[in-house]
Formats: C-alpha cells, structure tokens, sequence
C-alpha cells in the first residue's frame, strides 16, 4: 500500500510516517500544501493522510481537487477541530474519514488500513494462492501449514503478486506500490527482493518471471 501523510507539524508527520511503515506500507510525507500537491500529480497513491490546516495550500483545497480528478486515492482527514460541524464540513468536501487530533494511534492504523483495502479492487482480508496464506491483518504468511518470516518489504511485494491474482506485474509497479519517493528506479532492488521471496516459498517455485514484462505469481 502506498501513503502519502500531508501534515505541517513535521515530528507528527514524521512520527506517522514511521509507524505506517512498520506495518509494510510505502510512505512519502509532505509538510505543506504545495509539496503534496506536487506529490499527487506524479504518484498513485492508496490512501491520503490530510492535516485539514496545512500551510501553502488548504487540506480543503487539495480534498476537492483530488475528488475532481476522479483519482482512487482515499482520503483520511486530520484536524484539531474535533467538533461535530467540522467533521460534517470535512466529509461533505469528499474526504472518506475523519480523524480529529489528538488521536489514538492503532486507529489511525486501522483507518488507513480499512481506506487501503477500498482504494483497490475489494480481496478477502486473508489472501490464499498456492498454498501460501497471506494475512493482511497480522502481517503473517504461512505456505503449505509453515510459517514464513518475511521482511516487510518481502512481504509488501508478495501482497502484490498476490493481489494481481496471476496477472503478470511489471517491476514498474512493483516500486510504485511497494516503495517510497526515494527509491531508485534504476537498481536492482525489485529483482533483490523476489530473489528472496522465491527462496523463503521455497519449493514447487511459484514466483514465475515473465521476460520483458515483470513478475507473476
């Protein structure tokens, strides 16, 4: 899952950042309006974690502008304006939740969590292809009744393949969901980490390269 966390108050933002990646997911951060903007017009996000109050350029500004693009980003709005009024104005704008300030983090957690699994094609929160049994909920994977200890990178790239549901994935894609902003698009990283997965699946090989067009599971 891609995020992107638009939020001024940088020890917050990065604070947010950090935790969401400890869950397997790909987080870039943008501490205004103007730097998130920038951030979706070139990237696909998931999910959208949105101060409401952001310098540069409104929370309320960048929520309708996404919403008009038709893009499938969700959006997760933070303010610290907790009354009922705001929430309702926060909502009516287009956002999908609403999350005042101060929160309580395992739920923003399962917030962002819950707005991922719609921004994609609707999948059981318990994938299962080849014996391999990959839990969205706990992290987990198991193949075959054994418990795998994935890296989360290991692990962020084996959802993919397996949400693609034999659909061949580019490496393109690959970084784009399962990677930052920071990551170089001319290493070897992708091919580093399916390397790994295909060793920790061990046998029969289930991990197919396509050549010329990615990867398939």
């Amino acid at each position: 899952m891609r995020v992107l966390v638009a939020e001024d108050e940088r020890d917050l933002a990065d604070l947010v950042a950090l935790g969401l990646r400890r869950h397997a997911m790909a987080v870039d951060v943008a501490y205004d309006g103007l730097a998130a903007s920038e951030r979706l017009a070139v990237n696909d996000y998931d999910v959208l974690v949105l101060d409401r109050d952001l310098p540069g350029r409104h929370g309320d500004v960048l929520c309708r502008d996404l919403v008009r693009s038709g893009a499938r980003t969700r959006v997760l709005m933070l303010t610290a304006a907790a009354s009922v009024p705001e929430r309702v104005a926060g909502l009516s704008i287009g956002a999908d939740d609403y999350l005042p300030k101060p929160f309580d983090y395992t739920e923003l957690v399962a917030r962002v969590q819950a707005l991922g699994r719609r921004s994609q094609v609707p999948l059981p929160p318990v994938l299962e292809r080849h014996g391999i049994v990959l839990d969205t909920h706990r992290l987990q994977v198991s193949r075959d009744g054994r418990f795998l200890r994935l890296s989360l990178k290991e692990y962020a790239v084996l959802e993919v393949l397996m949400r693609a549901n034999g659909s061949v994935v580019s490496a393109e894609t690959l970084l784009e969901s399962a990677w930052d902003e920071h990551a170089d698009p001319f290493t070897t990283v992708v091919r580093v980490i399916i390397s790994r997965l295909r060793a920790k699946l061990g046998d029969p090989p289930c991990i197919r390269t396509v050549p010329g067009a990615g990867y398939l599971l």
